[in-house]
């Protein structure tokens, strides 16, 4: 797979303590610049800024994909399997309520993924996967 820049991501939290403790902490992302109103973290080489927003509320709204409803919206990363499997143990360890749990998707085609589907302290939805044949992300 070609190396791609990284993206940008700037959403809402309601409480930057919460927010550090999260994507700093339990998601073992390092944080960059920061200010009283935000907070860079290094996620997975992209750079998302948690922005303090305390009357922001998340979206309520979920599609069908695969026999699961996926909260919409939602970001995260695609990881290797093992880097997804140690997140995946690491969450389950520190008992997150999973949206949708860990688990296999897409089984015998070529999207089949590992993916898994939990909420931030604010709400935000993120989704981790993983490609059981990395080249085919974005096969038909």
């Amino acid at each position: 797979m070609p190396s791609l820049p990284p993206f940008h991501l700037a959403f809402p939290v309601h409480d930057l303590a919460a927010a550090r403790a999260f994507y700093g902490g339990l998601l073992g992302c390092p944080e960059g610049r920061s200010s009283a109103e935000w907070i860079d973290f290094d996620f997975f080489g992209h750079q998302i800024v948690a922005h303090l927003s305390p009357d922001a509320r998340p979206h309520a709204h979920h599609n069908p994909v695969d026999g699961h409803d996926v909260p919409v919206p939602h970001f995260g990363a695609v990881l290797s399997m093992a880097d997804w499997q140690a997140l995946a143990d690491r969450l389950t360890e520190a008992d997150i309520a999973f949206v949708i749990a860990p688990a296999i998707r897409f089984r015998g085609q070529p999207g089949e993924q590992a993916t898994m589907f939990f909420h931030d302290p604010s709400g935000n939805a993120l989704e981790f996967k993983a490609m059981a044949n990395p080249g085919n992300l974005f096969a038909k």
